[in-house]
């Protein structure tokens, strides 16, 4: 395993990749949006999801559909970060969202709470990205509902 000092380093990259996530979802910065994700990266939808898993393009496409036209405000805290190896890494984000968005199905006003359970990959580049991604609810209010 590596010094202790550059084990640190790896866990702040990784924290600085999921701020990123969060300004880039919500500011609909696509390009650099689509550039955390490893290509095999597999997105665990949200238990209220009609499909249970997506791969990284239908994902990257889908968040464009849905979201990019919607106000949307992530948040993540309290980061649990465990390295695996050199190049592997898991970890767990305590998770605040709000999501306020126009779908085919009509207007969406959602705010959740829960956690991203997430697996990450160094590239050959020394980039850490996402390798998997599941955000569980613990509670989903439906504020278009009110």
């Amino acid at each position: 395993m590596k010094p202790v000092v550059e084990q640190l380093w790896d866990i702040e990259q990784i924290k600085q990749l999921k701020a990123r996530y969060f300004r880039y979802i919500d500011s609909k910065d696509w390009d650099s949006f689509a550039q955390l994700f490893t290509e095999d990266c597999v997105h665990h939808l949200p238990q209220e999801s009609p499909r249970a898993t997506v791969t990284n393009d239908e994902y990257l496409r889908d968040m464009k559909v849905q979201l990019g036209n919607g106000l949307t405000i992530h948040h993540g805290h309290m980061p649990e970060i465990t390295l695996l190896s050199d190049t592997e890494a898991e970890g767990v984000w305590a998770m605040f969202d709000y999501v306020e968005t126009d779908l085919a199905s009509g207007p969406v006003k959602i705010q959740g709470y829960g956690h991203y359970f997430e697996t990450y990959r160094k590239g050959a580049d020394g980039a850490w990205r996402i390798s998997s991604k599941r955000n569980v609810r613990l509670r989903l209010d439906r504020l278009d509902q009110a």
